[in-house]
């Protein structure tokens, strides 16, 4: 199989050139050529365990890695994972199910993703001979996990971008407290939309990124996107069969990312009634799926930092399909949004898409509420998606990390604090950071000096 940019100027690449260069020469995003059909192949998938099902899919696009090298990274990946199930489906009530992504190393959804990233990264390397550096952005758990992902393994450094004083304390602790010499924790002045900026403005220069062998590890590494697929699917599969076809997927999400692997999931075959992006205070999402007006404003700290966001970089691989492939019609559209900071857009009912917005005091209130009813706590991301639930569909919740990395929220709203041992762990080991501008200048400096 092989992968073309969004914007239509870039040579189709095979599944390890797509992963390798992370973001395409062209400043688009890499997708699949075509989407397979996976329907015909559900029933046989239905008894397989989480990463059988992830070897089953992902062969269907990483056709240039043999398939027993594929299938032991993919099994390395998730041994890391603390509970069997991989993602746990939990059932909270008759219509509400959560989909636990936080048993990961980083606890949180983003492992997924990205110890599987990780080890390709790894693998790539071993058979090239050559070092990779990673570059990344994050607003909180993207960071945590690719390093995660990444520390200590050969022919690699990982440089992550995030905005000071604007991600939880514990976040940055993952992030700053490895004590790996290839990991570069970077803090920016400004917001993750400037780290982000900074990030694809280096990866334009094409020659400093040729020389230094850049990859890109946030979402806009396709490898991302098509990981965080399978954990859609396992729970598809793991639903009662009457409940499956009038399911929606509540997601937290702020860059697009998660919510576009299930939305190309059903793209491929498998019967979803809806997907609902839950977003905070930060609404860009919200407002472009009740308006039709994608408008980037200020972003505001909130609750739920990991979703402070204002430009969702994933809504490009979206937009693709709304234009039916017209890279052209994608390239006018993204040079407007760079220029602007709007587009209107029409006909955007007709994917299947219904959204939310929380604020903090109602974020406070649902975990609240939640905790009451059930028992069950979730963090302030999670706590997004119990707003305003559809009572006509079975909603599966996607619980995108645990609780414990956000104590201060979990005690303001039920007066109990979690811990996690992994957490408890960071808190005696002395913090690495490097603060600098959101500058490329400054930012390409750095990488110089510390490149493998």
């Amino acid at each position: 199989m092989k992968f073309i940019s969004t914007r239509g100027q870039t040579e189709p690449k095979s599944f390890t050139e797509a992963v390798a260069i992370g973001l395409a020469p062209d400043g688009g995003l890499f997708l699949p050529e075509t989407l397979p059909d996976i329907s015909g192949q559900l029933a046989k998938w239905e008894k397989l365990g989480y990463a059988d099902l992830c070897f089953e899919f992902l062969r269907l696009f990483a056709t240039d890695i043999e398939p027993t090298v594929l299938r032991g990274l993919i099994q390395k990946s998730y041994a890391t994972f603390s509970v069997p199930e991989i993602a746990p489906l939990k059932q909270l009530d008759e219509r509400t199910y959560v989909l636990e992504l936080f048993h990961g190393p980083t606890l949180a959804f983003k492992d997924f993703a990205l110890q599987l990233l990780g080890n390709l990264y790894e693998h790539q390397c071993a058979q090239s001979g050559l070092g990779i550096n990673v570059l990344g952005a994050t607003s909180g758990d993207t960071g945590a996990a690719a390093i995660h992902g990444l520390f200590g393994k050969p022919k690699t450094a990982i440089f992550i971008l995030y905005p000071d004083g604007r991600v939880s304390p514990l976040q940055e602790r993952q992030m700053t407290c490895t004590g790996a010499a290839n990991v570069h924790a970077i803090a920016i002045d400004g917001s993750f939309d400037d780290a982000q900026r900074v990030l694809k403005e280096i990866f334009g220069d094409q020659a400093f990124s040729a020389q230094h062998h850049l990859s890109a590890v946030n979402s806009i590494n396709l490898a991302r996107i098509l990981a965080q697929c399978v954990y859609y699917l396992s729970a598809w599969l793991r639903l009662p069969a009457a409940d499956r076809p009038s399911v929606e997927f509540v997601v937290p999400t702020g860059n697009f990312g998660n919510v576009l692997a299930g939305w190309l999931l059903s793209r491929m075959g498998v019967p979803v009634a809806g997907f609902k992006v839950a977003t905070n205070r930060n609404d860009i999402l919200h407002r472009l799926f009740t308006t039709g007006e994608y408008r980037t404003g200020d972003v505001h700290a909130s609750l739920a930092p990991s979703m402070d966001i204002q430009v969702a970089s994933n809504f490009e691989r979206f937009l693709y399909y709304t234009v039916d492939g017209d890279a052209a019609k994608v390239r006018a559209i993204m040079a407007q949004l760079k220029a602007t900071g709007a587009h209107h857009f029409a006909h955007f009912n007709q994917f299947n898409f219904t959204s939310s917005r929380a604020t903090d005091a109602e974020i406070t209130a649902i975990i609240r509420r939640v905790h009451e009813k059930s028992g069950y706590i979730v963090d302030p991301h999670t706590a997004c998606a119990f707003k305003d639930l559809n009572p006509a569909r079975i909603s599966v919740v996607l619980a995108t990390a645990h609780p414990a990395k956000f104590p201060a929220a979990i005690r303001a709203a039920i007066g109990q604090e979690p811990t996690h041992p992994a957490l408890e762990a960071l808190k005696p080991r002395p913090v690495v950071k490097h603060r600098l501008p959101a500058n490329a200048a400054a930012i390409k400096a750095f990488i110089g000096q510390h490149a493998v």
